[in-house]
């Protein structure tokens, strides 16, 4: 299977992510859940006044890592990314969920908004053999 293949796998579809921005200098990181694309972008939904939103329209650096927990044995991602905090209303019409209705209500929300991260590095970990793997942009 080749790299990008077996990268999908992790990240396709939604995902808990632990997402690390940079706040004063120092790593912040929260759980988001993201959904991995083709592309090798992954995309999710926010409040507008989070800090993570701050944070990325400050310095747009983030670190990403997702695992699916289901077994040990199970592989994981690290991936170097960009964030684009996105407010027009296009965009959060395109990545609309409706799991997102809990949260927000409807996609007009003025406090819904869409951050995209653009992989610019994976590292594939496979867990079962310690080897891993790098995909770069």
């Amino acid at each position: 299977m080749v790299l990008k293949d077996k990268i999908m796998e992790v990240i396709g579809g939604p995902h808990p992510a632990a997402v690390a921005t940079i706040a004063d200098g120092k790593p912040a990181v929260r759980f988001m859940v993201l959904a991995g694309f083709p592309d090798m972008t992954l995309v999710g939904a926010t409040g507008k006044q989070t800090n993570k939103v701050a944070q990325l329209k400050k310095n747009p650096a983030a670190a990403l890592s997702i695992w699916s927990g289901k077994e040990f044995s199970d592989p994981y991602v690290e991936i170097m990314a960009k964030g684009e905090v996105h407010l027009d209303l296009a965009t959060k019409k395109k990545y609309w969920n409706p799991m997102y209705e809990k949260f927000f209500k409807s996609v007009d929300n003025p406090d819904y908004v869409v951050i995209v991260f653009s992989a610019t590095e994976v590292k594939y970990i496979a867990m079962s053999t310690m080897e891993n793997e790098i995909w770069k942009r």
